[in-house]
């Protein structure tokens, strides 16, 4: 996930999580990687080079990106994040058709 803020003339600061959810294992997702700026940036890429998917909402990232690493998501998150897993299953499954 990923946001870029709009501040008047300041220049747009990127900002990206990554989340990891094993329906086996997990009990909920897990935040596993966070930067802004060129380490958010460097996420995107190996999330694109490894064609996982990536989703764009900068409410959820400002939320998401206040977690320790390898903390899970807060249930209050858990609704639009289910969404976005959801999206991506889907998405999945059609491709692999």
């Amino acid at each position: 996930m990923t946001e870029k803020s709009d501040s008047g003339n300041r220049p747009a600061t990127k900002k990206a999580v990554a989340l990891r959810y094993d329906r086996s294992k997990d009990a909920a997702p897990t935040m596993i990687g966070k930067g802004k700026g060129l380490l958010a940036e460097k996420l995107i890429e190996l999330a694109k080079a490894h064609d996982i998917p990536i989703h764009e909402d900068s409410d959820l990232v400002t939320i998401l990106s206040r977690l320790d690493l390898y903390q899970e998501i807060p249930p209050a998150t858990y609704v639009v994040v289910a969404e976005i897993l959801a999206f991506i299953y889907r998405t999945n499954e059609e491709f692999q058709r």
